[in-house]
């Protein structure tokens, strides 16, 4: 903002245009409720605050903590976008989030696992993948079934050593309570008390996308999630998750969030990459 804002002993001083002091108040006044409940802010809760209170449209309160990592990192929604895909899981059983790289599916629909199961209110998390290759041909992979999937579901175990301690992430996944398997293993089964995520949906087929969302059980929450601009299907294999939104549109207890660049929150780079790209390959020019 074109503000230039000076400590003075116990005071802030705000110098620029009316307009632009009067929104930068506004934003200081909402960091300071924020820090007022024990919140501890950072840069991200600045640049959101900053961009809530431009947009009038945008919820004026600051997000609240979601969880505490064992750090004390306090991991909150950055964005308006991701506000609206953290309350989606509070209030559905079914959540599908549909977004590009760097909107935080992963990492948020992990943080809302841990959670729940730190709350009780399920008694393991299931997290799941398609072991579809980026567009390469990884060929043979030494080891057991364990050595062969985990580096696909990679991106599963870093969101998770995020969260919790290495030590506690190794006896969950010890005991079962925590599982993380690709999507040709969830086959045959019942998912109950569980909270179950699905990522990189965009590379599951219909048939596949089918066969996971009726593993739904009782006491369960399951989240979809994934990007339509990146399948690694083979050509003429249809992904199903671009069907999504038409098929649960309507449906009681299921919601679809979408989420654009805008709710980026990986280098701003990331962003424009992003729209330079939806520039540059559109439908007609592919």
């Amino acid at each position: 903002m074109p503000v230039v804002v000076r400590v003075e002993g116990d005071f802030l001083r705000v110098r620029g245009e009316a307009s632009a002091v009067r929104s930068a108040d506004e934003i200081l006044q909402r960091m300071r409720a924020a820090v007022e409940r024990g919140a501890q802010l950072t840069p991200d809760d600045v640049a959101l605050a900053a961009r809530e209170t431009l947009d009038t449209s945008a919820p004026a309160a600051h997000p609240k903590t979601l969880i505490a990592t064992q750090r004390g990192k306090e991991i909150r929604p950055k964005t308006a976008g991701q506000r609206a895909f953290v309350e989606a899981i509070e209030s559905n059983t079914l959540t599908v989030g549909i977004g590009p790289a760097g909107t935080g599916k992963t990492f948020l629909a992990t943080v809302m696992a841990v959670r729940a199961l730190r709350n009780r209110e399920v008694s393991r998390i299931v997290l799941s993948r398609p072991a579809v290759e980026a567009g390469e041909k990884l060929g043979f992979l030494p080891g057991d079934l364990k050595e062969k999937v985990d580096p696909y579901l990679r991106p599963l175990y870093d969101a998770l050593y995020e969260l919790l301690d290495e030590g506690v992430v190794t006896r969950f996944l010890e005991r079962g309570t925590i599982e993380v398997a690709p999507l040709a293993y969830m086959r045959g089964r019942t998912l109950s008390d569980a909270f179950v995520i699905l990522d990189e949906a965009q590379n599951a087929t219909r048939l596949q996308l089918k066969m996971f969302l009726t593993r739904l059980g009782a006491g369960s929450k399951m989240i979809v999630n994934g990007d339509v601009t990146q399948i690694d299907l083979p050509r003429g294999v249809q992904s199903g998750l671009p069907d999504m939104p038409k098929l649960i549109d309507g449906m009681e207890d299921a919601a679809v969030v979408m989420l654009d660049e805008a709710d980026v929150v990986r280098h701003p780079l990331v962003a424009r990459l992003i729209r330079a790209y939806a520039r540059l390959y559109t439908p007609d020019s592919a």
